[in-house]
């Protein structure tokens, strides 16, 4: 991969990174704690806000999991692995990379 690949790619990876850093902060609302009062509240909608909340931690940890594949890509390009299958060892085509720059099998790999 050359510089400019590279410099393409980081950039890319640290857009992802910066968006899912703006989504965190837009969801911190929604995963605070249900207040259980039931003089302001009624059931059904305590009931949605619980669920509400569950949906916005569950949405959390699915941010969190793709900023730690966005950070191990990043890593894999400071040491000069990015771009090559884990399995296999070929490279990765760039229309994937530009899809998913976290993908770490080529899609042969990927398919198993």
């Amino acid at each position: 991969m050359n510089d400019a690949s590279a410099g393409h790619f980081r950039a890319l990876i640290a857009a992802r990174l910066a968006a899912l850093e703006h989504e965190d902060a837009l969801g911190q609302d929604a995963q605070a704690t249900v207040q259980l009062d039931q003089q302001s509240v009624g059931r059904l909608s305590r009931m949605d806000a619980l669920q509400g909340q569950a949906m916005a931690k569950a949405s959390a940890a699915r941010r969190d999991t793709e900023r730690r594949r966005l950070t191990a890509a990043l890593r894999r390009l400071d040491e000069g692995e990015f771009g090559f299958c884990e399995d296999c060892g070929d490279e990765i085509a760039p229309a994937r990379l530009e899809f998913d720059p976290a993908a770490q099998k080529c899609i042969a790999c990927a398919k198993g």
